[in-house]
């Protein structure tokens, strides 16, 4: 499998770190490209909302999700990751595409996150087959993470089960089941 690589913005073209092994999935390109597209073209979000959006990766792994963002105008990007492993190609990532100033990384567990402050594009991309969405989704809100009505999208396992209220959209690619939904007012 190849690097994952920013897939558009002004960092399109430019390699992501990623750690070897089986501890963390990178997005698939494929998958990652369709999220995009969903929110460019969906009447509830769109270039307008993406370019203001303060977005939060949570189960960050590479950070592939919240640097797209960032290359497609993103005000600014959180990163939630436990691995210290995943947390280092995190941070490497971001020096390499020169966004220090518009990112910060949060280690630690999101089923567990510190309090924080809301975010209007939520992105959970967590392990497959763990059950963690509901979890997370749960657990961010209580703590601040997820301002009213942000747009939340999930990239579930083949196996995952997940009923997302106020459903936005869903999408399959590959592997990857991509649900998207707006978080409660």
């Amino acid at each position: 499998m190849s690097a994952p690589r920013i897939i558009a913005g002004s960092f399109k073209g430019r390699t992501l770190a990623t750690l070897a092994g089986l501890a963390t999935r990178p997005t698939n390109a494929r998958a990652r490209q369709a999220a995009f597209d969903i929110l460019l073209h969906a009447p509830w979000a769109g270039p307008a909302f993406i370019q203001t959006a303060r977005v939060l990766d949570v189960f960050a792994g590479t950070g592939a999700y919240g640097l797209e963002a960032l290359s497609r105008g993103a005000a600014s990007a959180t990163f939630i990751e436990l691995s210290r492993d995943a947390l280092a190609m995190i941070k490497a990532n971001i020096s390499a595409c020169r966004m220090e100033p518009k990112t910060r990384i949060i280690p630690g567990d999101a089923l567990r996150p510190p309090p924080g402050h809301p975010h209007d594009l939520v992105f959970l991309d967590p392990p497959y087959g763990q059950n963690f969405i509901p979890r997370a989704v749960h657990a961010l809100t209580l703590t601040g993470w997820v301002a009213p009505n942000a747009v939340m999208m999930a990239e579930l396992g083949p196996d995952d089960e997940f009923a997302a209220p106020n459903q936005l959209a869903e999408r399959t690619h590959g592997k990857a089941r991509l649900i998207f939904w707006r978080a409660s007012p």
